[in-house]
């Protein structure tokens, strides 16, 4: 193999894993649960891959013969969001426990945050355009930035920019990031800049994820010692806090995101390039209709592959529309793989864990082997 393209898509959850009890995520399937909300999905080029084969979801279909190979990642860190669940599939797993902050921050941790950014608002557990809409008015009218939480790993910060400007914003989230680590347990500060009216709020570009390294070795560190060129879209740099990557690009929305891979597919020859794409919306009909859109844009991708690509379409957790302010939720997500001369139609399985696809990923890329995960890519060659 000389190039990996590897699509993360945020919240692509598939059903839920056996200790998802213990997240009050029992029952959860974000794609099953989208297509009843809009009556069935269409998405003929992940049916192709074999997507239908993974379970019941009302409109997908089962092809006789897919095109691509298939089978769902668990997860084994203990937690459930975006940045563990990258983490996973780079081959680090996070066995510590998360700090509870499900009744929101305690009044140490909001003093700490009041010593950085002064008087806040919120410091509660919420979903973000839930918590902005409540908030906004009040938020322009005190200057008091607006702080909530995922209930565990992430701290998130909101302002807008007649409040704070951007640059001023950021500087004070990393310095967050930094004050908030131990003893609480905040591995990701992410900061929210805003424009618009009240009412109409809308992100401007430039939303930061100012998070800790990883705390093990990952496939980008393997594969930056093995001279790979790593290219990492979207937040996904930021996720990795940089580490690894030869570059790193932040477009916003993921329709920018995804147009960037398919330029550059012309443009890097080898190695791996790491696309995470939030495709996933507020609201049930608003996520159909984006992953609808990235079905529909996939093909061109895949017409481009050539011999020695590898490419794989997956998740970092669920997003079941009906959780509690909206957190992620402990899901498989789909592994979907094709690639040129590569085996079709093949059921991967079940994996135990996400860090199985990055193993295989430095294995195809001639990477020394992760301490953790198991390579799949012997199913992958054809014949």
């Amino acid at each position: 193999m000389n190039r990996v393209i590897l699509l993360v898509l945020e919240g692509f959850g598939i059903g839920a894993l056996p200790d998802a009890d213990g997240y009050a995520d029992a029952g959860s399937n974000t794609l099953a649960h989208l297509a009843e909300e809009a009556g069935g999905v269409n998405l003929p080029t992940l049916e192709s891959l074999g997507l239908g084969h993974l379970g019941g979801v009302r409109g997908l279909r089962m092809m006789a013969q897919p095109s691509g190979c298939f089978g769902r990642l668990a997860f084994q860190s203990k937690g459930c969001d975006s940045l563990l669940g990258n983490w996973e599939l780079a081959g680090c797993l996070v066995t510590e426990q998360a700090t509870d902050y499900s009744s929101g921050y305690p009044e140490k941790l909001q003093s700490e945050l009041e010593q950085i950014f002064g008087k806040t608002l919120g410091n509660q557990v919420g979903f973000g355009p839930t918590v902005l809409r409540d908030l906004g008015k009040q938020h322009l009218s005190s200057k008091a930035p607006i702080v909530w939480t995922d209930g565990r790993r992430t701290c998130h910060v909101a302002a807008h920019e007649t409040v704070l400007a951007a640059d001023q914003l950021m500087r004070l989230c990393r310095e967050a990031r930094r004050a908030l680590k131990e003893p609480w347990g905040i591995l990701r500060v992410v900061a929210h800049p805003m424009t618009g009216q009240p009412g109409e709020w809308r992100h401007k570009p430039g939303r930061r994820d100012f998070a800790v390294e990883p705390p093990t070795p990952t496939m980008l560190d393997v594969l930056g010692r093995a001279n790979q060129i790593l290219i990492g879209v979207g937040k996904v740099g930021d996720l990795f806090s940089g580490r690894g990557f030869t570059r790193t690009l932040q477009p916003a929305p993921w329709t920018a995101a995804f147009d960037e891979v398919d330029g550059m597919l012309n443009r890097v020859p080898r190695g791996l390039i790491y696309a995470g794409l939030d495709v996933f919306d507020d609201e049930p009909a608003g996520s159909v209709a984006s992953l609808h859109e990235f079905d529909r844009r996939l093909p061109h991708v895949l017409e481009q592959l050539r011999a020695g690509d590898l490419l794989v379409v997956t998740g970092d957790h669920g997003r079941h529309p009906a959780k509690k302010h909206r957190l992620p939720t402990r899901e498989y997500v789909p592994l979907l793989v094709t690639g040129p001369k590569l085996a079709q139609g093949v059921n991967l399985g079940a994996r135990s864990s996400a860090a199985d696809l990055g193993q295989t990923v430095v294995e195809a890329l001639l990477g020394e082997p992760l301490p953790v995960g198991e390579s799949f890519l012997d199913a992958l060659h054809a014949g």
